[in-house]
């Protein structure tokens, strides 16, 4: 199950973020909106629920 919160991977390899790793900050209508943080920068970006998976 994905929660704000939950640390999360893009799977989806078509995306320019495949395989990072972020934070989960807000859910709604079936978007899901991942903070990354890296060095000297921040980015929030939105993904569908099927391009993400649980990191453990």
């Amino acid at each position: 199950m994905i929660l704000p919160g939950t640390t999360v991977r893009v799977k989806n390899p078509a995306d320019t973020y495949y395989r990072y790793q972020g934070i989960v900050q807000r859910i709604s209508d079936g978007k899901i909106a991942v903070l990354f943080e890296s060095g000297n920068w921040d980015k929030l970006i939105t993904f569908r629920l099927s391009e993400l998976e649980v990191v453990n």
